[in-house]
């Protein structure tokens, strides 16, 4: 009677144990138990007295009690797969030995380890294109490492932005770009995607949310500068007003996120002539020319707006290209008086145009049957953008 009530106070143990790695853990308590039993059932041929070579181990899972079954087995020389011819209950040796609990310590672990990962993987890989916050834990001049919780991310050089310091224990906001899977889940993320933009003006702005407002393009040189062109799918809504918030409140969140990039909001519209004009601001343009079968649009800004309709080093002019899908070319109104060429041409890359990440790829404006000038009006104000609409520098 004393041996049956040790047994099932040993028994009860096991159990208990085992709920308490299942809280600690986090994983199913079936995972647990197949990782002990196949920790058993190698363990168990190094067992004294054992003469078997392969076994398989039952762990009942209301009362813990242990069985084995010995295995006859044929193993196929040549592909060395494992056939059971038979297998026996036998008795369970009091104790697997100190060789026997060494092994299963360690296989348990493995098994572990390929089970949290495995949920680790399974976690986040329908989470691509999400934003997710780390904790940097290592940096180095090729990758950032981020500690998710129940996962690590990197963060490679390509995708952070340019001159943007990460210091350990740091928290940081980054776009998961991919998830595969390997020996434990690879998730990169990324701080210079256009997608980051997108899902940060998400969360600050409820009419997104809420499908009232639609972003419908972004060109963005992480770092430096993000166009952004928006439309509502309310008439008594404007889409610049609510993405920009109450004194720009909701805007000026997604630039500190950002450490001070500079955003640009405009008003999306089908026509290509205004919304070429609309994407470059907050340069006034003056009038459009465009041409459907190229796809090329000449516009023509004041002589003082010249510098600020190019930008730095073309950026202005580069961004809005990408953000309409338009070729530009930019003249002011005493080169096009001297019919002068223009100093320049500004139009989408070719990651654009194949619709990779460099820039996130508009709906296409359709285009007018004919080359045709446009004015935009006079009441039209520039780009909403966190520093009031200052000259791009």
């Amino acid at each position: 009677m004393a041996r049956t009530r040790k047994k099932d106070d040993r028994n009860l143990a096991l159990i208990d144990a085992l709920a308490t790695l299942e809280r600690d853990r986090g994983m199913p308590a079936d995972t647990i138990f197949e990782a002990l039993e196949a920790a058993l059932a190698a363990a168990y041929p190094k067992t004294p007295g054992v003469s078997a070579t392969h076994a398989r181990i039952e762990i009942d899972r209301q009362s813990g009690e242990i069985r084995v079954y010995e295995q006859e087995v044929k193993e196929d020389e040549e592909t060395g797969e494992v056939e059971v011819l038979a297998e026996n209950f036998v008795e369970t040796p009091p104790e697997l030995g100190r060789i026997a609990a060494q092994t299963a310590k360690h296989v348990i672990h493995q098994k572990l380890r390929e089970a949290e990962r495995q949920m680790a993987f399974e976690e986040y890989e329908d989470r691509t294109g999400e934003i997710v916050t780390g904790i940097v834990e290592q940096h180095d001049p090729r990758f950032v490492i981020l500690n998710l919780g129940k996962a690590e991310a990197i963060m490679p050089y390509s995708e952070q932005i340019p001159r943007e310091r990460y210091e350990i224990g740091d928290r940081v906001r980054a776009y998961i770009v991919e998830v595969r899977e390997g020996r434990g889940p690879t998730i990169v993320v990324s701080r210079s995607h256009p997608g980051l933009v997108r899902k940060l003006f998400e969360i600050e702005v409820p009419e997104i949310q809420d499908g009232l407002v639609e972003i419908k393009a972004i060109a963005r040189e992480a770092g430096h500068r993000t166009k952004i062109a928006v439309a509502s799918n309310d008439p008594n809504i404007d889409p610049v007003g609510a993405c920009v918030g109450p004194k720009g409140t909701r805007v000026r969140a997604v630039v500190n996120e950002l450490r001070g990039e500079k955003i640009d909001v405009v008003a999306f519209t089908d026509e290509p002539g205004r919304m070429i004009s609309e994407a470059l601001q907050p340069a006034r343009v003056r009038g459009v020319s465009i041409d459907p079968e190229t796809k090329t649009a000449t516009v023509i800004v004041a002589d003082r707006e010249l510098s600020l309709a190019i930008g730095k080093e073309g950026q202005n002019a580069r961004l809005a290209a990408r953000l309409t899908g338009w070729r530009i070319d930019i003249k002011s109104e005493s080169q096009r008086a001297a019919g002068e060429q223009p100093g320049g041409a500004f139009e989408p890359t070719a990651e654009q145009r194949r619709g990779r990440r460099g820039a996130e790829t508009p709906e296409a404006p359709p285009a007018a049957t004919e080359p045709a000038a446009t004015e935009p009006p006079a009441a039209t104000e520039p780009a909403a953008t966190e520093q009031e609409k200052s000259p791009s520098s």
